[in-house]
């Protein structure tokens, strides 16, 4: 019998989230376009750019949600590498579902640097997917190994 923890799922999207989100702020120290994700979703939604912000915090704590209770007893490997691979797939969503919406193209192909872009993202959500799978991890790893 699998125990999820829902309190520890909202924390690690919510760490998961912030470490994403200051890794995609830092993309062009790092020589990538910026990323500001928080007032792209608020210009798309037109929206004030704080509740874009509100809107990527809840979408990273909606998905860490999917990911303990659909995810964690399916993937293999300890939980980072969990995490790791269920990145991917909200990274894939952002690419072919999200993108095209925001007037981005599909893998970015509608932006200046899409290869940058594209790579920038990516690295965030392999981020996100490390912090969220360590943080749930330290808890739930014992209770998610029946895979």
């Amino acid at each position: 019998m699998n125990q999820h923890n829902f309190g520890r799922a909202v924390v690690a999207g919510l760490i998961g989230t912030l470490g994403m989100t200051i890794v995609m702020l830092m993309a062009p120290a790092m020589g990538m376009p910026p990323m500001p994700i928080g007032n792209m979703l608020a210009a798309f939604m037109h929206i004030p750019v704080a509740f874009g912000w509100v809107m990527h915090f809840m979408i990273g704590t909606i998905l860490a949600i999917a990911y303990v209770y659909l995810f964690t007893t399916k993937l293999p490997g300890k939980p980072v590498a969990r995490g790791l691979i269920y990145s991917l797939i909200p990274w894939l969503m952002a690419q072919v579902v999200v993108n095209p919406m925001m007037g981005a193209g599909v893998f970015a192909s509608a932006t200046p640097a899409p290869i940058l872009f594209v790579m920038g993202s990516l690295v965030g959500h392999l981020v996100y997917g490390a912090i969220l799978g360590a943080v749930y991890g330290l808890e739930g790893a014992a209770a998610v190994q029946t895979a």
